[in-house]
């Protein structure tokens, strides 16, 4: 039987982000946190390097911003970076009073080191598995709050809209949730709605995340009339272990800023014939470097190698690192690591205000489900986590703003379940996984044309119309939920990817090689298309 739940503030996803603004705001209301999996399924729980912030008397924040900007490949919005950059310090603060154990010198300063496309060492961590320590922090003081219900294996639907409910204005009212334990979807009603649902990487054959990074959120917002934004701007890791037991086991940058060398399978260094700033080039430049010198051999991967460090000095500052590569015999003190690029994380996402506020009334969106401005054609490293914490600490602050004055809910329709039945064809949907994220990769992945990308048109138009028929007859499911998703998340990507007639950082096609004069951001509107939705 379906249920209806009532909350101040509905939060959908379970990362830093999303625990970030329902601990700020839940001294103030009543607040629901949605997880899909297990509070750590996201991606934060699988950040590695740390959290860019300006804490070392040589840096500044001219400094960090000038980084973001030049990785961003000018495209980054100037009055996103400078926030962002400006409240570092301020949010590391607050992770710090929360009980974040990052790492320290000796004399008790903030370790810091350095990373990819950064000019200084800015980089603050919890040894190689910050994001481990940032959500294990952030869950234990969540599960204390008594305003905040933590939900686990609770994946939102759709969300509820006073137009979908033909009221005359618009707001963003909750959404419908299936419950994965009761196979029941249940409808959750709160005035204020927050997307924090990651990115939509698994979108790609190979990726570094997870459980999450379905697009899920994006898609859910899309459907809604949210507008998105450069959603072309893929970035992929240059680094995952390559090794067929290793799933989505990313080798940090940091590996590289602390003096790791990209090789060839001969032992030859690579990445000077390509950048004067050789493995310390940004992602995008270095993840290409890579696919080109694979493609170029015809091998399966390329090397990292950090065995000419003392071992001491590997172990210590790399020990997540060191003991996952030790499990599948390689010992990185005297092995060279295998290594390929993956899809990893998305520039793009639902178009925000420098408040977390969506195009409609009541509806948030925050961290990498979100388009700030902030990353441009390319994210800086590091940046990731950060804006996690400065926009989904702005959003907190708008919702309590406000939560006195929001509109009293509207009585919203159960999900009827009647007309539907349980799948015996689960086969279909695991063909439609496996075929939308294999021509993803062949056709939008790190290099483009356009040849490629209608290819891929073709094909995500073939899958959306058996999706949709899916959907319309059988019970919904984890899987349908996050394939329903993945392919309208797919459509934005490939649509976006064809409208720049350009190469520019993350986004490089054969057919447009150089960057044209004028910087411009790729904003898709949901009344532009009558593609399903």
């Amino acid at each position: 039987m379906s249920k209806e739940h009532h909350y101040d503030v509905l939060v959908i996803g379970s990362g830093a982000a999303g625990l970030t603004l329902a601990l700020q705001i839940a001294p103030h209301a009543r607040v629901a946190v949605l997880s899909k999996g297990a509070l750590t399924a996201g991606s934060t729980y699988l950040a590695q390097g740390g959290i860019a912030a300006v804490y070392d008397e040589e840096d500044s924040l001219e400094a960090h911003l000038a980084d973001t900007v030049t990785a961003g490949n000018h495209l980054c919005r100037p009055e996103a970076v400078r926030y962002t950059v400006e409240h570092g310090r301020s949010c590391i603060d607050w992770l710090l009073s929360q009980g974040v154990p990052f790492t320290r010198e000796p004399n008790g300063k903030l370790h810091l080191t350095q990373e990819g496309g950064h000019s200084h060492r800015r980089i603050v961590h919890a040894a190689d598995a910050t994001g481990k320590a940032v959500s294990e922090t952030l869950i234990e003081q969540a599960q204390r709050h008594p305003n905040i219900t933590l939900r686990t294996q609770a994946i939102a639907i759709d969300l509820i809209t006073r137009r979908k409910l033909r009221l005359s204005d618009n707001r963003c009212v909750g959404a419908y949730v299936l419950d994965q334990r009761s196979g029941h979807v249940e409808t959750l009603l709160a005035p204020c709605v927050v997307l924090a649902t990651g990115g939509a990487s698994k979108a790609y054959l190979y990726t570094s995340n997870t459980d999450g990074a379905s697009g899920d959120g994006i898609a859910m917002a899309w459907r809604a009339g949210c507008r998105v934004a450069n959603m072309e701007f893929n970035q992929f890791h240059p680094t995952c272990l390559y090794h067929p037991q290793a799933k989505s086991f990313l080798i940090s940058e940091a590996v590289r800023g602390e003096g790791g060398r990209l090789l060839l399978p001969d032992g030859t260094r690579f990445m000077p014939r390509f950048d004067a700033r050789a493995e310390l080039a940004p992602r995008d430049v270095v993840a290409r470097a890579i696919d080109h010198e694979m493609k170029r051999l015809g091998c399966d991967c390329l090397y990292l190698d950090i065995s000419h460090k003392p071992a001491e000095f590997v172990r210590s500052h790399f020990p997540t690192i060191y003991g996952k590569c030790l499990e599948f015999g390689i010992d990185i003190t005297r092995d060279p690591i295998p290594v390929v690029p993956a899809a990893h994380y998305t520039c793009g996402g639902v178009v925000t205000d420098n408040r977390g506020r969506t195009d409609i009334p009541g509806l948030y969106a925050v961290g990498e489900t979100a388009f700030t401005g902030l990353h441009g054609a390319n994210r800086l490293a590091s940046n990731s986590l950060l804006e996690c914490i400065v926009y989904a600490s702005a959003a907190a602050e708008d919702i309590r703003a406000q939560l006195d004055t929001a509109p009293p809910l509207p009585k919203a329709p159960f999900w009827d379940e009647s007309q539907v039945t349980d799948s015996d064809e689960d086969v279909v949907l695991a063909h439609n996984w496996d075929e939308l994220r294999r021509f993803m990769w062949d056709y939008v992945g790190i290099v483009r044309t356009k040849k490629r990308l209608q290819r891929a048109l073709n094909r995500v138009r073939l899958l959306q119309q058996e999706i949709s028929d899916y959907y319309s007859n059988y019970k919904v499911s984890k899987d349908l939920v996050e394939l329903r998703n993945l392919e309208v998340v797919a459509e934005l990507i490939i649509r976006s990817a064809m409208l720049r007639k350009e190469s520019r950082g993350l986004h490089y096609t054969l057919n447009y090689p150089q960057p044209l004069p004028e910087e411009r951001d790729t904003i898709l509107t949901p009344v532009n298309y009558d593609w399903p939705r």
